[in-house]
């Protein structure tokens, strides 16, 4: 872990105390792949303006969750969103879509939503950096699996990205999370079931095309998956920042953890953004 990560949070200790300004909204979208309505929290800085542009992160929700858990849980998100002079955007990803596309419910089509229809939405409606540079996603448990699963199937789109205790190898839990409903049963599509997972999908890697930090409590269920995924990352030469410690599944573990991600993110993402009539 970078060392500077302390004191920037013995900082944050103070600042947090006083009242954030950001704007926090609930925006409805549509998704034309679904004919559907969907809602987002889109979290602005408090000196959002037109006059420049502004990376974003996107954050996922886990499984059973909707686009309210990440700001209801963990209302911090509003100062980092000042504090790092940033967009967050909570999508809706349905109660267990596995952010896929999925090849057994044709109505669940949450890859194309994310990775295509809600970044072409913020882009319009938002002062947005409109360049994979720009743009960031992350997650947990099952959005852990799928920022990663998106990100790393959508290179030209996102240019960072990260996991909280992802599901990032779904192998080995083949009657959990409803994950047979969108890919049918591990025993009768095993090929189908590598093809969805974050830990195969690694392959599609090439060394520092992504920025990419992981996250892991050692008490988690899906520690031993995020460990390998990890191994397997450092055997194909992908550079990548794994942080584990203490911690389970829970809300405490990723209130804290998102911190060092935005803050990950934050330094990944250019600086001085040029104004939209820059140039121009």
């Amino acid at each position: 872990m970078n060392s500077r990560f302390p004191l920037v949070f013995i900082l944050l200790s103070f600042f947090f105390s006083f009242s954030t300004l950001a704007s926090v909204d609930t925006v409805a979208t549509y998704s034309s792949a679904m004919q559907k309505e969907i809602k987002a929290v889109v979290i602005t800085p408090q000196n959002y303006s037109q006059s420049k542009k502004y990376p974003v992160v996107y954050l996922l929700h886990g499984y059973s969750g909707n686009y309210a858990d990440w700001i209801t849980k963990v209302p911090q998100l509003s100062f980092y969103a000042d504090l790092y002079d940033m967009i967050i955007v909570n999508p809706d990803g349905n109660y267990g879509s596995w952010y896929w596309d999925s090849p057994e419910v044709s109505e669940s089509r949450y890859e194309t939503y994310v990775s295509k229809e809600l970044v072409d939405f913020i882009d319009k409606e938002y002062s947005t950096l409109q360049t994979r540079e720009g743009r960031a996603i992350t997650g947990l448990s099952m959005g852990g699996h799928g920022a990663l699963y998106l990100a790393f199937r959508h290179q030209e789109t996102f240019g960072a990205a990260g996991s909280l205790s992802g599901g990032v190898d779904i192998g080995p839990f083949p009657e959990n999370w409803e994950m047979k409903k969108y890919l049918g049963t591990k025993a009768e599509h095993p090929d189908r079931w590598e093809e969805y997972s974050v830990l195969y999908q690694s392959n599609q890697l090439i060394p520092n095309r992504l920025k990419l930090i992981i996250s892991c409590g050692t008490s988690d269920f899906f520690y031993q998956v995020n460990l390998n995924l990890h191994e397997q990352l450092a055997y194909n030469n992908i550079p990548h920042t794994f942080i584990t410690g203490p911690g389970g599944h829970t809300w405490d573990y990723w209130a804290d953890a998102v911190k060092y991600q935005l803050l990950f993110f934050h330094d990944f993402f250019p600086k001085n953004q040029s104004s939209p009539n820059e140039g121009h």
